[in-house]
């Protein structure tokens, strides 16, 4: 192991940690005079469960095809939803009111600087009467596997769109 700052050996069975400019740091002796020395971090304790019972695994989660998204906001929201607004001759007061929300969110949608969250959105279709979700649909990624070097890699799934 070495020191973090001048890459001097640092013992591995008894390291120095400092915290130095607020980041804390594995340093050799002279250079944990530069900040302050911290505690070595507690070693967790296990504790005996009883027999008969097993241990919930709570880090662990399995995710499925339920969990992925089935709809996603088309590309150009912002110019659909100032468009659909600008139709209905509502101002974004209008708007604001109209779905709960304010100008200041309205505007940042509308430029481009915020994406709504699906909740938001589906305000906004209903009072817009726009459609912004569309649906997803599932690859088959073995359709993109690179024939020369047999590997799927992500220049062969994605699409690049150029200006």
């Amino acid at each position: 192991m070495e020191c973090e700052i001048c890459g001097k050996p640092v013992p591995e069975h008894n390291p120095i940690r400092a915290k130095i400019e607020g980041s804390v740091m594995v340093v050799c002796k002279e250079c944990s005079k530069l900040g302050t020395i911290q505690k070595a971090p507690p070693k967790p304790k296990f504790r005996q469960q009883p027999k008969g019972k097993k241990q919930k695994n709570t880090r662990t989660r399995n995710y499925s095809r339920r969990d992925e998204p089935t709809e996603e906001l088309i590309e150009n929201y912002d110019f659909e939803i100032r468009k659909a607004r600008e139709a209905k001759n509502w101002s974004r007061e209008d708007l604001g009111k109209k779905i709960n929300e304010r100008v200041s969110v309205i505007t940042r949608i509308e430029t481009g600087k915020m994406t709504p969250d699906t909740k938001l959105t589906k305000k906004l279709e209903k009072a817009l009467n726009i459609k912004l979700l569309e649906e997803v649909n599932n690859v088959d990624l073995n359709q993109f596997i690179n024939s020369s070097s047999g590997e799927r890699t992500l220049g062969n799934i994605m699409k690049i769109k150029r200006k």
